[in-house]
């Protein structure tokens, strides 16, 4: 049974928000810090794409008010969009608090969480592409791969926390690269969050 006819209205605001989604994750994995120029342009960087983000998740919102009828339950597409913007105000936030704390020098476990992340943000695009085209069982081989991703994060977490207390004297330091860590490590649970969404998805409609 159709759900999502191929050039529907919702299916290209879903594909254009993860686009979106997926490029800012992409910037953050490949971006080099070494100074703090290079902590404001991926700051500034970062903000522009939670702004683009913002800009879609709103344009996706009035035309849920606007629609009579809808290829899938309002509610899921609603939850899809915000739980996808809450991954991108995590990546945003990721940028300023590197900013604020003046992070130069990012730790192997924050470059492993970017590049996990990054592959969820890819499996979450991959999602949306079979949505769209009706493809509603294929999904959840790629959900698996973003609770994967996740299972990744909680373990660099503690590794990253348990690096920290062993080799980290200064307690402000502590404080801060906590703070980042846990960050990175949440934005894993809201692509978790995604996945969830597609399970419904998926037993509403398949």
């Amino acid at each position: 049974m159709p759900i999502i006819e191929k050039k529907d209205k919702f299916s290209l605001m879903l594909s254009n928000i993860t686009a979106n989604l997926e490029d800012s994750s992409k910037f953050l994995t490949e971006t080099t810090i070494q100074n703090e120029n290079d902590l404001k342009t991926l700051s500034t960087k970062m903000k522009e794409y939670e702004t683009k983000g913002d800009t879609l998740i709103h344009e996706i919102i009035v035309e849920l008010h606007k629609a009579f009828i809808t290829p899938i339950d309002r509610e899921d597409i609603l939850q899809l969009a915000m739980r996808l913007d809450d991954v991108l105000d995590g990546l945003d936030h990721t940028a300023s608090l590197m900013e604020l704390y003046n992070i130069t020098k990012p730790t192997v476990f924050m470059r492993d969480f970017v590049v996990e992340l990054y592959g969820s943000c890819q499996e979450i695009s991959k999602c949306i592409g079979l949505l769209a085209k009706k493809k509603l069982l294929d999904i959840r081989a790629h959900t698996i791969k973003i609770k994967d991703y996740e299972s990744k994060c909680d373990d660099i977490l503690r590794s990253s926390v348990k690096d920290l207390f062993a080799t980290e004297k200064n307690p402000i330091t502590i404080i801060q690269y906590k703070e980042v860590y846990e960050n990175l490590e949440l934005i894993s649970d809201y692509c978790q969050d995604v996945a969830n969404i597609f399970e419904t998805i998926i037993m509403k409609n398949a």
